[in-house]
């Protein structure tokens, strides 16, 4: 199986970020010809404000981002998991994946669980749960014969998460995500490799990248594919990028056989 993370610099303007995703997704085809391509969490907006957030939301099947991702499944005969939007449902606003099989159908639905309130060492503040709604529900879809978990973002610190995913038959778990600098530095490639060696899975962790906010906020970016034993096998550089990684699914069974957690967990 073959995978193409899409590093982006995601902004307020809509439009803007959502063309440039389509032609991150062109060349990706165009050079690698994946089976599975990834965005980054809010991906279509990452802006600021309550009122601009929910602006940017769509309800589903309806909108553009959601079109766009549909249009370019199909046309490239290609599985897309389009990191995150904002899922309009109701009086509800949601963070959402949506993933698109290869025919432009939609998949999966995740929302994410865990939500974002914290301030950071550098002395910003994020409360993501001013404008979103909390997700209740684990979710993984198919690529094949191969079992994909969803995730995103602040989920990353909650292995209880990524173990019900395992326990699902994950042999991939999926991670959009849009890192801040200050925790990214030190947290972001440690517990990525932390939950691929404790769910004995291919780990994808897929970025927004530099400065957005007009500057005030910078997310760290590192987008890796990270294998079974908690090696990285890719990485995308410090800007706005693409890595492609091929995955040897037997590898799992291998860690597993070697060490099987799995069969030794005490605790539920």
């Amino acid at each position: 199986m073959k995978v193409s993370l899409i590093q982006m610099n995601s902004g307020d303007d809509k439009a803007a970020n959502l063309k440039t995703a389509a032609a991150l997704i062109e060349k990706a085809v165009s050079e690698e010809s994946p089976d599975l391509i990834v965005l980054p969490e809010y991906y279509a907006y990452l802006g600021e404000g309550r009122d601009n957030v929910h602006g940017s939301g769509e309800e589903f099947p309806n909108g553009d981002a959601y079109r766009l991702m549909s249009e370019l499944a199909a046309k490239h005969g290609v599985t897309i998991h389009a990191g995150s939007v904002v899922e309009r449902a109701g009086n509800s606003h949601y963070n959402t994946t949506l993933v698109f099989d290869p025919k432009g159908k939609e998949i999966a639905k995740y929302r994410k669980i865990h939500l974002f309130d914290v301030d950071t060492p550098g002395g910003v503040s994020y409360r993501e749960s001013d404008t979103i709604s909390r997700g209740e529900d684990v979710v993984t879809y198919k690529v094949g014969d191969v079992t994909v978990g969803c995730a995103i973002c602040y989920d990353i610190r909650f292995p209880e998460l990524f173990r019900k995913l395992r326990d699902a038959g994950a042999d991939v778990i999926v991670l959009p995500a849009a890192f801040t600098l200050m925790t990214g530095k030190d947290h972001w490639e440690v517990l990525a490799r932390a939950r691929a060696i404790e769910t004995q899975t291919y780990f994808l962790a897929v970025g927004q990248v530099g400065a957005h906010a007009a500057g005030k906020k910078w997310c760290w970016g590192h987008s890796m594919v990270i294998d079974p034993w908690g090696h990285i096998v890719a990485q995308c550089s410090d800007r706005v990028s693409n890595t492609t990684a091929r995955l040897d699914l037997d590898y799992n069974g291998v860690v597993r056989g070697n060490v099987p957690v799995a069969k030794h967990h005490v605790l539920s």
